[in-house]
Formats: C-alpha cells, structure tokens, sequence
C-alpha cells in the first residue's frame, strides 16, 4: 500500500495532505465522445428533441459536474476552479459528439479529476437527453491528454 498516496501504511483510505505543496498553475484538459447513430445527430444538430438543447444543457451539466467532483469522487479535494470549459463538437464522419473539457486553478492540487468528470457528466447528460430515440449510444474513450503543474511535471498523450 505504501505506492498508494490515498492510503496509509496500514491500509487506511486517507485524504492525502497537499498542504506543504508549493501553488502552482494547473491545468487538466480531458477528452471523451459519444457514438449516436445518424438520425441522432441530425436531431441534435437541428434541435429537434423533446428536452431541448441537447448540447447547452449538456455543456452546463459538465462545467457543473466539474464543480462538483469532490462531492463525487471519495478523498478528492474541494477545489476553488478559476476557469471551466467544456466544448462539443458534431462529429459527422464518427457520427459522435466528441467532448473536450479544461479545468484551470492555481492551487496545491491537481485538476485532473474535474476535467475527466466534466466530460463524463457531459457524455452522460447527452445521453440521457437522447435515449428516448437512440438506446444504441455508447459513451468512450474518455481520458486525460494534458495536464500542467505541480511537482509530478507535465502530461501530453501521445495519442
């Protein structure tokens, strides 16, 4: 257990202590996408689903999702984010919703887990908008592709 910074040398779930860090600019930048079938993203793209905007209120369900990781996520930190994005995009040659989020704060801990929440509470809001019409949609490839900050240096996917 002792590789294990959330638990303690005899295996005890702890809240790992970020207080002698030196703040720093983090930020985290996450991806993921949602496979929908053709006529799915026709009625996103034209607006023509019962709930509304699938896009908007998923876009905000994400940046609220962000906010609200330490509530979801066991022994995460509460984090004061000084910048949120979660952008969508109509991918039509994948027939998907490709998702990225950005999370910034200047802080003792990283923002990795906001921004991968805040694109799976994206993904998951898109559909829950749409599963009335497509129950087929699969939810993939989410993952961190950057990260900046703090001791443990800079994160790029080479992917």
């Amino acid at each position: 257990m002792a590789d294990f910074t959330h638990f303690t040398q005899d295996g005890r779930p702890q809240m790992v202590n970020v207080g002698e860090k030196d703040e720093t600019q983090r930020i985290a930048i996450a991806i993921g996408q949602v496979l929908v079938g053709k006529p799915t993203l026709s009625a996103i793209a034209e607006g023509g689903l019962k709930k509304g905007d699938v896009l908007s209120v998923a876009q905000l369900a994400g940046i609220m999702g962000a906010k609200k990781t330490s509530d979801l996520i066991p022994l995460c930190h509460p984090l004061a984010l000084s910048h949120i994005d979660v952008a969508l995009e109509l991918n039509e040659g994948a027939c998907a919703i490709d998702i990225r989020a950005e999370c910034r704060l200047k802080g003792q801990t990283g923002v990795e887990m906001e921004a991968l929440t805040a694109v799976s509470i994206t993904a998951l809001t898109i559909y829950d908008m749409c599963k009335a019409i497509d129950k087929k949609m699969r939810i993939t490839d989410i993952k961190l592709v950057h990260k900046s900050g703090g001791k443990s240096g800079d994160f790029k996917a080479n992917d």
